[in-house]
C-alpha cells in the first residue's frame, strides 16, 4: 500500500490520502464492507463469538489495520493536507465515549453491563475503520462516483428483498441460520395484519434508515445522466433502485420510513433540474396510487399511523422516555453513565439521540450533533465546485446525513449494525467530497494547509466521471 505520485496539475482533492495498490484499493476495500453490511442479515454471527461475530463488524477490524498500515507507508513530505473538520468532530466523539467509558468502570459496574460495553467500544473502533478509510482512501471523483454507485445498488437490491418479503410474507433470508458455525436472529414482524419488511435488517427501522439514507444518493446518479454528452435510454436503469427504495418506503407500515422517504425526496428538490421536476412528480404520484390500490387496506393502515400517534404505545414510550432522562443524567450530567452501560432493561428509548444524552451526557450528545453538522458542512462546500455532478454529489451526501440524524429520533440506530455502519461511511464520504471539491474550479475558496495531488489516475476531468455513468452492471 504506497502512497501515489502527486502532481500539482488539479487543485481538486488536496488532502493527505492513503494510497493503494490499484487492485486492492480504498474502494474495494469499502465495497467489500458494504456487501457485509447489507448481503448478510444483521443478525447473523459467528456463533463461537457472539455479539463481535458480525461480518460487518470483524471486517471494519480489518479496515483499521489496513489504514493503520497504510498511513505507516504513507510520505507526507512534510506537506500538510487539507483539513477535514468531520476528523475532529470524530476525534471528540471518541474521545467523549472513552472518558465516559473509564469514569463507567471506575465507579465499578455489575458483571452484566461489562460486556456489552466492550462491544460497544469495539463496535465503534470497527466503525473507525470505515470512516478512515473512507476519509483517507477516496480522494477522486472517480472513487467516490464508484462507491456512491455501489452504495446506490445495494439500496436497491435490498429494497428489491425486501417487497419480495412483503409479496411472499417469507423473510428468505432463514437459511443463513442452518449454516454451521453461524447464528441468525430476527425474523419478519407485521403491524395491523401488514407484513413489515426488514431486508437482511434485524428491525423494520434499521431497514428503513438505510434505504433513505441511501436514495439522495441513488437520485442524485439518476440525475446526473442529464449532465452526460450522449445520453442514451439506458441510463433510465438508474431510476429503477429509486424506485424500489420509494415503494418500499411506502408498503413498510412505518411512520419513520415514510417520514425519512419524504424528507429525502424534499430535501433532494432544490439539486434537481426543473425539467425533471413535473416528470418524476408525475411518475411518483402514479406509482403511489398503484402501490396502494394492489395492497386493499394499506392505505388506511398508514394514515392511521399519523392520525393516531397519540395513541400509540410506541409514541407513550418514547414521549415518557424524554421525561425520564434528567432523573438519569442526574448522576453525571457532562459525561453520562458510560458509553454502551445502559442496557435496555432500565428503559428502552427508542431515541438514538435521547440514549447518547443518558450515557454520554452533555458533552456527549454536543460531540454526536457536531459529527452531523461536520458531514453536512463539508459536504455542503461541494457547491463551490464548477462541476455540476460535484455539485449535485455533495448535496445528495449532506442530505443523506440529514435524513440520517432525523432517523435517529425514532430508534436507537447506533444498537443496529446497518444504520451504524451507514452513517460512519456516509461521514467519511462527506470528507471525501470536501477534498475533491476543494480547488475544482475558481469558485472553490482555497483552504489553508492545502496543497494539490492528482484528481484522477487516469488523468480525466472531474466532470468525465459522472459523464460516464451508466447503468448498473449486472
Amino acid at each position: 500500500m504506497t502512497l501515489e505520485s502527486r502532481s500539482p496539475r488539479h487543485a481538486a482533492s488536496l488532502h493527505l490520502a492513503i494510497g493503494a495498490r490499484r487492485e486492492i484499493d480504498a474502494v474495494t476495500m469499502l465495497t467489500v464492507y458494504l456487501v457485509l453490511l447489507l448481503a448478510i442479515p444483521s443478525g447473523v454471527t459467528i456463533t463461537a463469538l457472539g455479539t463481535l461475530g458480525r461480518p460487518s463488524l470483524i471486517w471494519g477490524l480489518v479496515l483499521v489495520v489496513w489504514w493503520a498500515v497504510a498511513r505507516l507507508q504513507t510520505d507526507a513530505d512534510g506537506v500538510p493536507g487539507i483539513s477535514q473538520p468531520v476528523r475532529f468532530a470524530f476525534a471528540a466523539f471518541v474521545v467523549v465515549a472513552l472518558l465516559s467509558f473509564a469514569a463507567a468502570m471506575l465507579r465499578g459496574q455489575p458483571d452484566d453491563q461489562l460486556s456489552p460495553a466492550v462491544t460497544a467500544l469495539i463496535r465503534l473502533l470497527s466503525w473507525a475503520g470505515v470512516f478512515l478509510v473512507a476519509v483517507d482512501g477516496i480522494r477522486t471523483m472517480s472513487e467516490l462516483s464508484a462507491m456512491v454507485r455501489r452504495i446506490g445498488i445495494g439500496a436497491g437490491l435490498l429494497a428489491a428483498l425486501g417487497l419480495l418479503q412483503v409479496v411472499t410474507g417469507q423473510a428468505l433470508v432463514g437459511f443463513f441460520g442452518s449454516v454451521p458455525g453461524l447464528s441468525l436472529a430476527g425474523g419478519l414482524g407485521e403491524r395491523a395484519g401488514v407484513i413489515r419488511s426488514s431486508g437482511t435488517a434485524i428491525h423494520p427501522l434499521e431497514y428503513a434508515t438505510a434505504l433513505n439514507a441511501a436514495l439522495p444518493l441513488v437520485i442524485a446518479v439518476a440525475v446526473s445522466l442529464g449532465f452526460r454528452r450522449n445520453p442514451s435510454s439506458r441510463d433510465l436503469w438508474w431510476w429503477l433502485p429509486v424506485g424500489l427504495i420509494s415503494v418500499s418506503s411506502l408498503v413498510a407500515v412505518s411512520r419513520s420510513a415514510i417520514i425519512g422517504f419524504v424528507v429525502a425526496v424534499i430535501s433532494m428538490l432544490p439539486a434537481v433540474p426543473r425539467r425533471y421536476l413535473p416528470a418524476t412528480l408525475g411518475v411518483g404520484t402514479i406509482v403511489a396510487f398503484a402501490v396502494f390500490a394492489a395492497s386493499p387496506g394499506l392505505l388506511s393502515t398508514t394514515i392511521g399511523l399519523f392520525t393516531g400517534i397519540g395513541d400509540d404505545p410506541s409514541t407513550q414510550s418514547r414521549t415518557r422516555g424524554v421525561e425520564l432522562v434528567p432523573g438519569f443524567m442526574s448522576h453525571s450530567p457532562l459525561i453520562g453513565t458510560g458509553y454502551g452501560i445502559f442496557l435496555p432493561r432500565y428503559y428502552i428509548f427508542d431515541n438514538q439521540w435521547v440514549l447518547l444524552a443518558v450515557e454520554l451526557g452533555t458533552l456527549g450528545i454536543l460531540a454526536f450533533a457536531g459529527l452531523f453538522v461536520a458531514g453536512i458542512w463539508s459536504a455542503r462546500r461541494a457547491r463551490f465546485s464548477a462541476d455540476p455532478g460535484i455539485r449535485l454529489l455533495g448535496h445528495a451526501l449532506a442530505a443523506a446525513m440529514f435524513n440520517v440524524a432525523v432517523l435517529f429520533l425514532f430508534f436507537d440506530g447506533l444498537s443496529f449494525p446497518i444504520a451504524g455502519g451507514m452513517l460512519f461511511l456516509l461521514l467519511g464520504l462527506c470528507a471525501s467530497i470536501r477534498a475533491v471539491a476543494a480547488g475544482d474550479g475558481p469558485g472553490m475558496p482555497e483552504s489553508a494547509g492545502t496543497r494539490p495531488i492528482p484528481d484522477r489516475r487516469d488523468g480525466r476531468a472531474p466532470s468525465e466521471d459522472f459523464d460516464r455513468i451508466g447503468p448498473p452492471t449486472p
